[in-house]
């Protein structure tokens, strides 16, 4: 059991429990999945993109710990130099014992190595209290070698709840250790 899944089951569940005023033990908010993902345009040429795929699939095993999965196109658009079939992009969802990891990883290490770094938007939680996160830079993860990127790359992380509300949803992540802004972004 990680350090924040301890945290979680100890403190965060009876805070939640108490502040929202919920009688039942099983309906107090808690993190399901966290989903990592990116697109991939670039190159055109789809031999050339699948090698930045392969790129891109062992940066997310390596910030994850899981093998991703390259999601495709479904169909073709001309005008976009696409075939059905073509790799679009890498996604990775996390459940257990590696969504606490990397949860952990990104509250406690990676975020906090962000250039000019004030926290993160408090606004984007949807109205089921799940948590959507930009991530500019893959570098800020400390696996990433520098060296072996062929280009910075920008990423997705959405941090999915039981949250009946974005109140409950914020504040599970507040007793969790997400660096939120002191303003009202």
């Amino acid at each position: 059991m990680t350090t924040l899944q301890k945290k979680y089951n100890s403190e965060v569940h009876k805070t939640l429990q108490k502040e929202f005023n919920i009688k039942n033990t099983f309906a107090v908010p808690k993190i399901t999945k966290i989903v990592v993902n990116t697109g991939i345009t670039d190159p055109q040429d789809p031999r050339a993109r699948r090698t930045v795929i392969d790129n891109v699939v062992a940066q997310f095993a390596q910030m994850t710990g899981q093998q991703p999965v390259v999601t495709t196109a479904t169909k073709s658009i001309s005008g976009f130099k696409l075939r059905a079939g073509d790799p679009m992009g890498v996604k990775v969802t996390l459940r257990g014992e590696r969504m606490w990891e990397f949860l952990y990883k990104l509250v406690s290490v990676a975020l906090p190595r962000v250039k000019d770094f004030r926290g993160v938007s408090r606004t984007a939680f949807d109205d089921n209290g799940n948590y959507s996160l930009g991530i500019e830079e893959q570098i800020i993860f400390p696996e990433i070698e520098y060296d072996k990127i062929e280009s910075i790359r920008s990423l997705q992380v959405v941090i999915c709840t039981t949250a009946a509300s974005t109140d409950q949803g914020r504040r599970l992540l507040e007793l969790l250790g997400m660096p939120f802004s002191k303003e009202n972004n």
